[in-house]
């Protein structure tokens, strides 16, 4: 099995970074949940973060319902344009959580390795 430098992780799925011959490559990110693998840029996993934002609007109308979250499922867009996902409300906040905490330490790295660094 190949290894893995861990950037988040919730009990729905998995964010991380491959690494080669001990290097880690940090110009993409796997994100696996839900028996699903995208392998995203930053730039990429900001829009699919964008796209979850659009969703939870859209099925806002969900929240005064009884079974909001055992309901039927509806699409999340993805950045990848041939692909949508079937995801309950339940879901998608968890995959809300985990790109959303993906990107938080993305950012705090960038920050604390980058400009932060004396």
């Amino acid at each position: 099995m190949r290894e893995i430098e861990q950037l988040y992780h919730n009990n729905f799925g998995i964010a991380f970074y491959w690494k080669k011959e001990n290097e880690t490559i940090t110009d993409k990110v796997q994100l696996v949940f839900k028996e699903t693998g995208f392998y995203f840029t930053v730039q990429e996993l900001n829009y699919f973060c964008d796209l979850i934002e659009d969703s939870m609007i859209e099925n806002a109308c969900c929240e005064a319902c009884e079974l909001k979250n055992s309901c039927h499922k509806f699409l999340l867009k993805t950045p990848c344009a041939a692909i949508d996902l079937a995801v309950s409300v339940k879901e998608l906040k968890s995959i809300k959580d985990l790109v959303e905490g993906s990107l938080f330490r993305i950012e705090l790295d960038e920050y604390v390795y980058g400009v932060g660094l004396n």
